[in-house]
């Protein structure tokens, strides 16, 4: 399963290559274009959960310890999981689903449609079954009863807020400058001040002086985390091209993996400071924590309902506000619940993934003609665009 996971990710890198060496001057525009902030504000906050939040100082001590992370750093080894790299998956689905896509069509055929929106149920069902599973050691003493009846809230929350597509954007914008605030409270409480915080960041480096390590899995739970990666790439894909603003492709490459990586680098070294120095987090901030995290969780679920609820059409403007609401959240906590109660995994949804880019492979090579008047078409549109 390894060798295929590393396999799928050589050709996800290799594939980005060829589009940025032959499309890169292609401008990726969507349906409902936003600014280059907006978009990353949706990207960011779509494509991450509370993980990002809660995960690195339970991570640190584990990467400290094993002998397989010691090439590196712990914070390294952090960013490498969460940084960069892995956002290259993105990209490649955001470009697929702007120009691509909308040539070929193959999301509608029944076969690619019906496992495409497995997949999105699938995932977005495990995201809240994470967070009901870690949500014990976020907030501690909670009770089983109020542990799902916050989830079953934030669910609820979810659902409503997908139900019109205002909100995503308000919501995504409010929580990465939540997400902001946060980091600069917990900055604080370090008392490490600019210079501190600099030199704690630097050893991010350990990532990009090690970053051929980060293409195969290190170890079972990196492969969970590639896994997971995957199973979400096309989904953000699909969600997020609908917002693109115009850039050209190798802008767009290069703002999807810096750009969100620069407060999750500073993020993952505000914790490591905590980790060095042994800080307890708790009070205000470990709420602040728990409620941005919250945030997090939510706007995940949202793009991922509101896509699933899109390719099947039963939006609520079609079922109705009522309807839609409650068909959706029993349909989204169900799920939770079976995957709590039954072996699911992620690794399972992120191998059909792959096969669905082995699938989508093979039909982009069968329409090769079809898309041999890309560049042409998308250089007339560009033209056009430069001189608008």
């Amino acid at each position: 399963m390894e060798m295929l996971l590393s396999v799928a990710i050589v050709f996800t890198l290799l594939a980005t290559v060829v589009i940025l060496l032959r499309y890169g001057n292609l401008r990726c525009k969507g349906d409902m274009p936003t600014s280059l902030f907006t978009f990353i504000a949706i990207l960011f906050t779509s494509g991450l959960d509370v993980g990002l939040i809660m995960f690195p100082l339970t991570e640190f001590p584990v990467y400290a310890s094993e002998a397989e992370y010691g090439f590196t750093n712990p914070l390294a080894i952090e960013f490498g999981f969460w940084g960069f790299l892995v956002w290259g998956f993105y990209f490649l689905t955001t470009f697929y689903f702007v120009l691509i896509e909308p040539r070929v069509r193959l999301f509608e055929l029944p076969l690619v449609k019906f496992v495409n929106n497995m997949v999105i149920i699938g995932t977005c069902a495990f995201t809240g079954f994470l967070f009901l599973s870690y949500l014990p050691t976020y907030i501690e003493g909670i009770t089983p009863v109020m542990t799902y009846g916050l989830v079953a809230l934030v669910v609820l929350a979810a659902v409503w807020s997908s139900s019109d597509v205002r909100y995503v954007k308000l919501l995504s914008v409010a929580s990465t400058w939540l997400f902001i605030a946060l980091i600069a409270a917990m900055w604080l409480n370090t008392g490490a001040g600019v210079q501190g915080l600099g030199s704690t960041m630097a050893g991010i480096g350990g990532y990009f002086s090690n970053i051929h390590q980060f293409v195969a899995p290190i170890t079972d739970y990196h492969a969970f985390y590639l896994f997971w990666w995957f199973s979400w790439s096309i989904m953000i894909g699909q969600f997020v091209a609908r917002f693109s603003g115009g850039l050209k492709a190798w802008q767009l490459c290069v703002s999807m993996l810096v750009v969100p990586s620069i407060p999750i680098a500073i993020w993952f070294s505000v914790l490591y400071l905590h980790f060095e120095q042994s800080l307890a987090i708790g009070g205000l901030l470990n709420l602040a924590m728990v409620v941005v995290g919250v945030i997090f969780v939510i706007n995940s679920l949202d793009s991922l309902i509101r896509l699933y609820t899109t390719n099947l059409r039963i939006e609520a403007e079609k079922l109705g506000a009522v309807r839609y609401v409650v068909f959706n959240w029993t349909l989204m906590f169900g799920l939770v619940l079976l995957f709590q109660f039954t072996p699911l995994k992620i690794e399972w949804i992120g191998l059909v993934v792959i096969g669905l880019y082995a699938l989508i492979t093979v039909q982009l090579w069968r329409r090769r003609r079809q898309l041999g008047n890309l560049g042409q078409e998308s250089s007339s549109l560009n033209a056009a665009a430069d001189k608008a």
